[in-house]
């Protein structure tokens, strides 16, 4: 099979790839890669921080680096069928606004419409405290632990309409230990996070061909 770039340019110091980062909670993930934008070489910029939480701690990081914030909650007031539909239609408005060429979910914990992932498709990507396709949904560490695995880890994926099915584009693994609580594994499999997504999205940004999963 002939692999392909996920976005249509190579990103550089001065032209880098714009990022939209979508996150609901702490961003400690966001601002790892704050963090990692920050050297001078870096071939990606985020242009755009967009959370569902008007309490979100990413919100002080985004402030912190100077990005952009946008608060986007569901409209309470609309029916509640459409207010999924409207919230995605204005962070898809400030998508565009913004240019950004890809965007980055890190703890994002909504799940999005099909109509909002073909819009992008294969440019938003996530990354998934496990190792898929083992342990996909919500509580993944807990499943670990239930199952007595001995080995987790988390994963960077493409976003597809399914759940955490898309391609995968990387993995890290950690040891799993028998007096091993959530929140440790937690922690331990965090730490690998915040290193193995800007690692994969330095690759997507340099023109990394991927062949995308049917």
């Amino acid at each position: 099979m002939v692999g392909a770039p996920l976005i249509p340019r190579i990103g550089t110091p001065k032209n880098p790839i714009r990022i939209a980062v979508l996150f609901s909670g702490s961003g400690t993930g966001a601002n790892a890669l704050f963090q990692h934008q920050r050297n001078k070489n870096c071939m990606h910029k985020t242009v755009l921080s967009i959370t569902n939480r008007e309490d979100a701690g990413g919100i002080e990081f985004a402030r912190e680096h100077g990005i952009p914030v946008e608060i986007e909650s569901l409209d309470l007031s609309l029916p509640k069928q459409e207010r999924r539909i409207e919230q995605e239609r204005r962070i898809m408005r400030h998508i565009e606004n913004y240019d950004a060429e890809i965007i980055i979910l890190s703890g994002y914990m909504r799940i999005l419409s099909e109509d909002f992932v073909s819009a992008y498709y294969p440019r938003i990507l996530n990354i998934h405290p496990s190792l898929l396709p083992a342990f996909p949904g919500a509580d993944a560490h807990s499943d670990v632990l239930s199952s007595k695995v001995r080995v987790s880890g988390c994963t960077v994926h493409v976003v597809d309409s399914g759940m955490d099915s898309g391609t995968i584009l990387g993995q890290c693994r950690v040891p799993v230990f028998d007096d091993d609580s959530r929140g440790v594994l937690a922690k331990r499999v965090q730490v690998e996070e915040h290193r193995l997504y800007p690692k994969i999205i330095d690759s997507i940004c340099s023109g990394r061909e991927v062949v995308l999963d049917d």
